[in-house]
Order: C-alpha cells, then structure tokens, then sequence
C-alpha cells in the first residue's frame, strides 16, 4: 500500500518543472523564515535535496548567512539503517552516494548531537493534515524522530497534502507543514 503512495508523490513532484519547484522553494523558504521556530533555531538539521525534492540549499544558505549550524544527515544502511548528522560548513564536504544523494563526508565533518538540533526538517513525499508521512521507504527518520525531542517541520506543494494517510502506531508526525500557501500548522 505505502508503495503505491509513494508513487503518488513521486508522480506529483515529477509533474512540476525544475523552474516551478525552484520558484515554490523559494516562497517556502520565506515562509519558514518568518516563523520563530526558525528565529529560535541555532542548529538546523535538513537533508540536501535530490532533483525530484523541493530544494533545500536557499534554507541551507539562509542558516550560514545567520550564522546557524547545518547538520546534514549521513545514512548507515548496513547499520540498522542508523542516521547521523554532520555540520556541513561548506559543500565540499559532501559527497555523492547512491539515488543521487548528497551525504556528508564524516572524515572531514563534525558530528552533531540529536539533543543539539533545534529544527529539523523530515523529508517525504506525501503527508496528511495530521502530520503523518509516506518518505522514500528507509526508515531512517521513523528510527531517528523517536527519541527526537525539538521541533520537526515539513516542507511540500499543497498537492503533497492528503486528507489521511495510513500509518502504523509507531510512525510519528511532524509537528509542521508549510507549503507554497504557507504555514499549515
């Protein structure tokens, strides 16, 4: 069943055109900065976006003008499907892994403390009103949000929000969604 949603989402952000999405990033990204869940945050952790995902780099770049730490999330598929973040000061220190995914290099990165991000952003594809989520199928955010304690914020088109999604009693929801519209909640 999660298969044929994640399809859904995927089918939706391959349907708009790189200057539509780039354009959407932007005014999500403005919207984000208004609030005070951004205004409060020291650290960040965000993913760097693939090609299909809204772009996460006007945030990333927003975070070192103010002076923020970026923490880039690495994923240890051999490992339980463990995440760790990084503070990514520069891009330089990513790499290219799999699917196109950009992940920190932990030998010229500095690990940072669950406990230390103020703000995190979960990635996904589809999301509900309540905050429930349908990701890319790894698992990593199920298993890193359930100790997580600080705020967790999604970013997506309006299209990407569905009335239900089902989910398992062990998912959790994102505390906030904000769209090209603005703040859902």
């Amino acid at each position: 069943m999660k298969k044929v949603w994640r399809e859904r989402g995927k089918e939706i952000l391959r349907s708009l055109p790189m200057e539509e999405k780039d354009r959407i990033s932007k005014g999500i990204s403005n919207h984000i900065l208004r609030t005070s869940w951004w205004q409060d945050a020291n650290t960040i952790g965000v993913t760097m976006s693939t090609p299909l995902e809204l772009n996460t780099k006007y945030l990333i770049e927003q975070a070192w003008k103010e002076g923020k730490t970026v923490a880039v999330p690495k994923c240890y598929p051999t490992e339980d499907h463990k995440m760790i973040f990084y503070e990514m000061k520069e891009y330089d220190q990513l790499e290219m892994v799999y699917a196109k995914i950009r992940e920190p290099k932990p030998e010229v990165s500095q690990q940072v403390s669950k406990r230390n991000i103020d703000l995190l952003f979960v990635p996904g594809l589809l999301f509900d009103v309540n905050g429930y989520r349908i990701g890319f199928g790894g698992g990593y955010y199920d298993r890193y949000l359930v100790d997580y304690t600080n705020e967790t914020i999604a970013i997506a088109v309006s299209n990407q929000i569905v009335p239900d999604i089902p989910h398992e009693e062990f998912d959790l929801p994102v505390h906030h969604i904000i769209t090209e519209k603005g703040v859902l909640f």
